[in-house]
């Protein structure tokens, strides 16, 4: 029988369906076999699990790496480092960097820079905005893996494409099979509301909250899945924060609609009592779509177990300790490190039983391989996949220490949070890059995840914007 490169033995293989006792034959970047150990073929290097649960590596559909244009809050070596540190082997970047991603220029920039200090896997988003919809095409062809539409500000102050401009980027993106992620807060409704509060002299932390409340989401949702229907294009919700529209989203995946849900850490987990309690530094949990009240946290655990949200994602978003505490919430930047958090504070919460390990893997790997196109060769342990594998220790008693983050973001809600369970061991293609913490493979080792879409299913082709054009009375 002719030797593999490595062999993984006494493992506790998880897929979403099972967990089976199980070693791993790999050959190059390539799981060849899964199966009892004396099946397996002699191996050049042999890792033993010590019968640790074996997972697919965590796909993150939403982080900000800062570079460029922001360097000093991240970089793609040590956001991608923190990416390992934590579990997660593929990464898909989104594009509010500055320059934007919204040129064939702005992005080739950024794929060199990812391709030379990447550690992980990594896919690029391009923007959707009012200006660019003439050139989307030419950035699929450069290699983008979606797009984003920040239909509410954010970070780097985007401003939101009228729903014309929106419905006609979608018309083409639905002809291409791409999927759309947007930041779906209805941006009127926030900036008179924020407006009115800095005029009345609010400061507080909870202003950021009444600023947006979650009809702006509901709307958002709705609107975006409007269009989504009418082109066929393919949509994802980024960052499902509140209990309120969950039934906008299951409406229209009863429908048919080709729409996809993530949430993260901080909505499962975290609320406004929290928020509060650090008091003055209450901008540390500031993040867009804001922290809600207690009660939301429950139905988004829900809306992950029955299906109506899809994957976890984090949303990282690293800045430094000084941009995240000054004294008025207006001024604090939004969002924090949370790509080396989330598989250590998601698996605790599977040892506390409210989900199982198995769930985690669909929402963590599983689920969004197949939305962006990276199944079967991501998001499983299987014969054929990529050997993007991460051994998990569930019997890790430690606290989160901000200081000792692998991200240039060293200041993060979570912190002196305890959690019981971490990644012991980050595989990316067959090359260890993290092994007990450490990060032991070199800038550059990573490189952009393959994609395949679906055929795309584009409709109301007579009524695009193109079609109305070329119309001949």
């Amino acid at each position: 029988m002719q030797p593999v490169d490595m062999l993984i033995k006494n493992a506790k293989v998880v897929s979403p369906e099972s967990t089976i006792d199980a070693c791993i034959a790999i050959r190059g970047e390539i799981i060849v076999a899964v199966g009892a150990e004396e099946a397996m073929p002699p191996a050049k290097q042999v890792i033993d699990a010590g019968g640790k649960y074996v997972i697919p590596g965590a796909i993150d559909s939403h982080v900000h790496f800062r570079t460029p244009g922001y360097e000093y809050k991240e970089d793609w070596y040590t956001g991608t480092g923190a990416a390992a540190r934590g579990g997660v082997t593929t990464v898909l970047e989104m594009p509010n960097t500055n320059p934007p991603t919204g040129t064939v220029a702005a992005l080739t920039q950024k794929q060199e820079i990812a391709h030379s200090q990447a550690v992980v896997d990594f896919g690029i988003y391009g923007l959707l905005d009012e200006n660019n919809i003439d050139i989307l095409e030419d950035l699929i062809a450069g290699g983008v893996s979606g797009f984003k539409c920040f239909m509410g500000n954010t970070f780097g102050n985007l401003p939101a494409p009228s729903d014309g401009a929106m419905l006609e980027g979608f018309e083409i993106l639905a002809q291409h099979g791409m999927r759309c992620t947007v930041h779906a807060e209805n941006p009127s409704i926030m900036a008179r509301r924020q407006g009115k509060m800095e005029k009345a002299g609010r400061t507080d932390s909870m202003a950021h909250l009444a600023a947006r409340p979650a009809v702006c989401a509901m709307e958002a949702v709705s609107r975006a899945a409007i269009f989504a229907e009418w082109t066929g294009a393919r949509l994802h919700i980024a960052h499902k924060s509140s209990a309120d529209g969950l039934y906008f989203v299951r409406d229209a995946k009863r429908r048919g609609v080709d729409i996809t849900v993530e949430t993260c850490p901080q909505y499962l987990l975290l609320n406004t009592d929290m928020m509060q309690a650090l008091g003055k530094e209450g901008g540390i949990m500031r993040v867009n779509p804001p922290i809600r009240e207690p009660g939301h946290e429950e139905p988004l655990w829900q809306a992950l177990l029955d299906g109506t949200v899809d994957m976890i994602a984090t949303d990282h978003a690293p800045h430094s300790p000084e941009e995240k505490t000054r004294a008025s919430i207006w001024e604090c930047d939004c969002g924090f490190p949370g790509v080396e958090t989330q598989m250590p504070l998601m698996l605790t919460e599977v040892n506390k039983g409210r989900a199982t390990i198995n769930q985690y893997v669909a929402w963590s790997a599983a689920n969004p391989a197949k939305a962006w196109g990276f199944y079967p060769r991501k998001g499983v342990i299987q014969a054929g996949a990529e050997a993007d594998i991460v051994i998990v220790d569930m019997n890790k008693d430690e606290t989160i220490d901000q200081g000792g983050l692998f991200s240039k973001s060293k200041i993060t809600p979570w912190h002196g949070r305890k959690i019981s369970a971490k990644p012991v061991l980050t595989m990316v293609r067959g090359r260890v890059v993290m092994q007990d913490g450490e990060i032991i493979a070199a800038a550059g080792t990573g490189r952009a995840a393959r994609q395949q879409m679906p055929a795309p299913k584009p409709r109301n082709l007579d009524k695009t914007t193109a079609a109305i054009l070329d119309y001949k009375a």
